[in-house]
């Protein structure tokens, strides 16, 4: 059995980060969702998370750091890439972002999943920054759940998934960003975004100014430059997820298929499970992994999942519901 800790209680704090120093894994919120810590310096405590979530070998992890000069420690940097760091760092950390430069030597090759480079975030939430710091390493950091999985948003998310397979899980309550980070490769003379996530584009390039994307769908990156992109992810185990228009509600399939939307789209009348989620994309963001929780939950076996809007504001939760439905 996992421990289930109290995030708030700092005898269970410090329980959690002597099991971390001991190269355990354990689960700890973040304001995105929860995340499987062990000792990001520890060769062998990074492979429990590997084995605990069956993650394939080649899909980075990112480390979780409390300040910029303990990320500037993980990196082989030069004066400019320090002062891009510096610049996105003061715009966006503690928060949603995550930057990719050259590793140090300290950085283990299985953290890296072979790359040169590593990936960096400082998260904003108290109970992370707490354990970090208690622990005085950085955290290596994927989400809280077996891989291909919905990533979790709550301790029970986390539980349904890796119960008995971790030491421990540190309960904070549900997560209030939703979606991973943003995760930007800053290694070119224009920095890249290499996964949508909890920053959006037009607040990067408003400190930034022009960037580039790299082609997000789901397997088209032949190398996995960021943790997250090559393979399939967030689906509900057990249920056949397919995206459809919203043109195509109310009756386009049978009663006896799920559905995932937006308030205020015309459903008829249904008797299967129904998640609506809010018309706006932070509210979707917030609410959509437990949504796929409940519908896996349900016992459907099939799920429709409308399409949400183009553009920027939308392109986190988009990129998440493409590759639920992927496969």
């Amino acid at each position: 059995m996992t421990d289930r800790l109290r995030g708030d209680a700092a005898a269970d704090l410090a329980r959690a980060a002597s099991l971390l120093r001991a190269g355990e894994c354990v689960a700890f919120p973040t304001e995105t969702v929860y995340g499987l810590g062990a000792d990001g310096l520890d060769e062998r405590a990074v492979r429990g998370i590997f084995t605990a979530k069956g993650r394939p070998a080649d899909n980075p992890l990112i480390l979780h750091v409390a300040s910029v000069a303990a990320a500037l420690e993980l990196w082989d940097t030069d004066e400019a890439a320090r002062a891009r760091v510096e610049m996105l760092a003061e715009a966006f950390w503690p928060g949603p972002l995550t930057l990719v430069l050259e590793a140090s030597a300290q950085v283990p090759e299985t953290v890296r999943a072979g790359l040169s480079s590593v990936a960096v975030r400082m998260p904003d939430h108290p109970i992370a920054q707490g354990l970090i710091r208690a622990v005085g390493r950085p955290l290596a950091a994927p989400s809280a759940n077996r891989s291909g999985r919905p990533s979790p948003t709550t301790a029970e998310h986390v539980l349904r998934t890796l119960d008995g397979r971790i030491a421990a899980v540190l309960d904070g309550g549900p997560t209030a960003v939703g979606v991973e980070s943003t995760v930007v490769d800053l290694r070119a003379s224009r920095m890249r975004v290499l996964r949508e996530g909890g920053v959006s584009r037009a607040r990067l390039e408003a400190v930034v100014g022009s960037m580039t994307f790299a082609d997000q769908r789901a397997g088209t990156m032949q190398v996995a430059r960021s943790p997250g992109m090559r393979h399939r992810h967030y689906a509900p185990e057990g249920v056949a997820s397919a995206l459809v228009s919203a043109d195509a509600l109310p009756g386009l399939w049978p009663e006896s298929v799920a559905l995932l939307c937006r308030s205020g789209e015309a459903l008829g009348t249904r008797t299967a499970p129904v998640e609506i989620l809010p018309d706006d994309p932070d509210g979707y963001a917030a609410g959509l992994y437990a949504a796929l929780y409940r519908l896996e939950a349900s016992g459907a076996r099939e799920l429709r999942i409308v399409e949400v809007p183009e553009g920027d504001a939308w392109a986190a939760v988009r990129d998440r519901i493409i590759r639920a439905a992927a496969g």
